[in-house]
């Protein structure tokens, strides 16, 4: 079964900073691409950052410049700095896989901006 933890959440002030992580098996590191997902209350899951194997990535129009994703394929675990933040990012952020996400989400960890 496929497992992935993300950690790191928090609440922090506008501008501040938080890195997430997210840690699974091997053979989900193995495929191309991962990505960060996140969830506010009321609104879709939608992707923030993706990642291939390679280390291409791509962010969603308002967290670029401020987002980077990076993964380390020897650790299996995918990172997520998120730098300037702000209100509008809080959210539950989880990782999965990219373009198709596996069926069974982790806990996902909760960022909360503060105004």
């Amino acid at each position: 079964q496929v497992q992935l933890v993300e950690s790191g959440g928090g609440l922090v002030q506008a501008g501040g900073s938080l890195r997430l992580s997210c840690a699974g098996s091997r053979i989900i590191f193995s495929i191309d691409a991962m990505g960060w997902y996140r969830q506010a209350p009321g609104k879709q899951r939608e992707l923030v950052a993706r990642i291939t194997r390679a280390g291409s990535t791509n962010y969603e129009d308002s967290v670029k410049g401020r987002f980077t994703i990076s993964r380390d394929n020897a650790k299996n675990t995918i990172d997520l700095q998120m730098n300037s933040l702000k209100p509008e990012d809080s959210a539950v952020y989880y990782c999965n896989r990219y373009p198709l996400p596996f069926p069974s989400w982790g806990q996902g960890t909760q960022v909360t901006v503060s105004s």
